[in-house]
């Protein structure tokens, strides 16, 4: 297991466990009180530390490297998964993936950035940040989706849309504005999860949707606490001041009225029990297709729109 600076205290404490477990294992021992004690501890010891997480940690959790990407949920909740490729101008992007899958008997069009699990399949995915080809990519798919009736679920996980000049040149600004404008009417419910990271356009750029929920501990803002920190004090070391002025936990933006709830994680983060975190989104997806798939298309689409329109406050003098 990998450890924050935060879980430190865990880390020794899961050291003890697995020597007493190894043990028990030779069968020499009971060590069955001492493994209880010890389980009794670091349940203590987990809720005193994640109940109390501050914005800045919830962002080291978003970022955890063992943490479930989209293709693991996919694989996790799917029983079919059919992945399409190309925007059919330029090429594949590989940081978007899609395609058409069935959870459950249900046919669902499925979308989300794809970081990597590997060092080479970081730099393969281009860490999660989409150029221009991975928006379009997106968009082809919910038109298909729209054409054949399916739902499109989106997985959002991103540290930005890409910055690159390639990027610019090929119209990464356009790509996203156009996804906006056709997510927005899309006649097909559309439910968008943030699973990571949501930054920037590079998260709004699919997602925008009917219902959009964040995982515990991820975050989502118009800018990382690093590069707020570095545009207001010159200087990353504010970022953890930065991560608590932005408000950007999940908590936060629910109460903001920004997204719509919040899916619970397991006690120590999503990569602490994937499996346990795809049981709860694969049922949390169905309940909520459930809630919106029966509205008409054009009844769907204004409560969209309306849902887009009362973010934010502001005060006329």
């Amino acid at each position: 297991m990998i450890f924050m600076e935060f879980e430190k205290p865990l880390e020794s404490l899961y050291d003890q466990l697995d020597k007493i477990k190894k043990i028990a294992e030779d069968g020499s021992l009971d060590m069955s009180s001492q493994i209880a004690e010890l389980e009794s501890r670091l349940k203590i010891k987990q809720k005193e530390i994640y109940e109390n997480l501050t914005g800045w940690q919830r962002v080291q959790l978003s970022r955890h490297p063992e943490r479930p990407y989209t293709q693991y949920y996919i694989s996790a909740i799917c029983t079919k998964f059919i992945e399409l490729h190309g925007d059919r101008y330029v090429k594949d992007d590989k940081a978007i993936i899609g395609g058409i899958a069935e959870i459950d008997g249900q046919s669902v069009v499925i979308i989300g950035h794809q970081k990597g699990t590997t060092t080479k399949l970081r730099q393969y995915r281009n860490f999660g940040m989409a150029n221009p080809d991975g928006y379009r990519k997106a968009l082809r798919i919910m038109k298909l989706a729209e054409k054949f009736g399916f739902p499109v679920i989106s997985l959002i996980d991103t540290p930005g849309a890409y910055p690159g000049i390639e990027a610019e040149e090929r119209g990464q600004a356009e790509a996203i504005a156009r996804n906006l404008f056709e997510m927005a009417q899309l006649k097909v419910p559309i439910v968008c999860y943030i699973i990571g990271e949501g930054a920037s356009g590079g998260a709004l750029g699919i997602g925008v949707g009917d219902r959009v929920f964040m995982l515990e501990n991820t975050w989502y803002s118009v800018i990382s606490p690093e590069s707020c920190s570095s545009i207001l004090w010159r200087s990353w070391d504010f970022k953890e001041k930065a991560a608590d002025a932005l408000k950007l936990t999940a908590i936060d933006m629910e109460k903001f009225g920004i997204v719509d709830g919040i899916v619970q994680e397991p006690i120590g983060g999503a990569h602490n029990d994937p499996m346990a975190m795809a049981s709860r989104l694969k049922e949390h997806i169905l309940k909520t297709l459930s809630e919106i798939a029966p509205l008409d298309p054009d009844e769907r689409i204004q409560l969209r729109i309306d849902k887009y329109d009362k973010m934010g406050r502001f005060k006329e003098n």
